[in-house]
């Protein structure tokens, strides 16, 4: 490979990574308050609890922004953008990463098993950075008015008590499903994407009869990226929610006791599965179904968006 390749490939990378970065940012600014509803649901196990009761999401919002205000609906906001950016960034840098190096060139169109394995492969190494971030988000959204235990008052105060109070280990907290659901979730969810963008292309390719040399990027618009978005996570979503309740559960804050609710994720899924059956390890699906699949067409149509822009500005240098 030439000096000249290794550098357009290089920044090809990292225009992945900062369509990412943009796309993950303005995912999150638009549907956090879903989000906040969605982890109140899944930790929620009917047995004694510090949390509100909530009959669905509508009442949840309703009553989250009456107790608790406007700071309760984005409670968990900084370290959820601080995640969600860094998370995409590096997700669609590891990603491309991945997928160059599958590829022989990058004009070659890859199988879907190589799709999957790049997805996957990407997923492993944005858990093991973020799984802290996720920590204190998810910690920060479960504090309510109802809590008797020193509230965090941030980011950095929930680091630092973590650290103090449980040790470095506990930042680690969940991380088994996190793998599992950061894994297959980017995987089915990226595959989905993969394949069903193909059938798109192929199908505009045949009915404007346009050159050959047009690239797919030509073909497609807003509108078919947030197809693509939306329908590829509730693929995703279905097939994976299981294991973001898990994880949930396995990070909230321990008792007053000092002990967690929860040991592994093998006694969280004997529990949920004892106590509330199958459904149990749905709660919260509706929140984030209607959290994640506009916020799926939104990351997906910034994401082609910017790195379009990114690429004709480097035509242009």
């Amino acid at each position: 490979m030439s000096a000249s390749q290794s550098q357009s490939q290089s920044k090809w990378q990292w225009e992945n990574a900062i369509a990412g970065a943009v796309a993950g940012f303005a995912t999150v600014a638009a549907t956090h308050p879903l989000d906040v509803v969605r982890t109140r649901f899944q930790v929620n196990d009917g047995r004694v609890s510090n949390l509100p009761i909530y009959k669905n999401t509508a009442h949840a919002i309703f009553a989250i922004a009456r107790l608790e205000g406007l700071k309760g609906l984005y409670a968990g906001f900084f370290p959820s953008v601080l995640g969600s950016t860094v998370s995409w960034g590096l997700y669609f840098f590891f990603y491309g990463r991945a997928k160059q190096r599958y590829s022989k060139n990058r004009d070659e169109k890859l199988s879907p098993g190589l799709h999957l394995a790049s997805a996957a492969e990407a997923g492993a190494l944005v858990c093991l950075c973020t799984n802290p971030i996720w920590l204190v988000k998810t910690r920060l959204q479960l504090q309510t008015p109802l809590h008797q235990t020193q509230r965090y008052s941030g980011l950095y105060d929930a680091l630092k008590t973590i650290m103090r109070e449980e040790g470095w280990s506990a930042l680690y907290k969940g991380i088994v499903p996190a793998l599992f659901l950061q894994v297959s979730h980017g995987a089915i969810q990226f595959t989905a994407y993969e394949e069903l963008r193909k059938v798109i292309v192929d199908y505009k390719s045949k009915e404007s009869k346009r050159n050959h040399k047009t690239t797919d990027a030509d073909l497609l618009n807003s509108v078919d990226y947030a197809m693509l978005g939306g329908s590829s996570k509730v693929a995703a979503i279905i097939l994976t929610y299981p294991f973001q309740v898990i994880r949930a559960r396995l990070q909230q804050r321990p008792g007053t006791d000092g002990f967690p609710k929860y040991t592994d994720s093998w006694h969280v899924m004997k529990e949920t599965a004892r106590f509330e059956g199958f459904r149990g390890f749905y709660k919260g699906i509706t929140p984030n179904l209607l959290k994640n699949v506009p916020a799926a067409s939104i990351t997906f149509i910034v994401y082609e968006n910017v790195l379009k822009l990114l690429k004709l500005t480097r035509r242009n240098d």
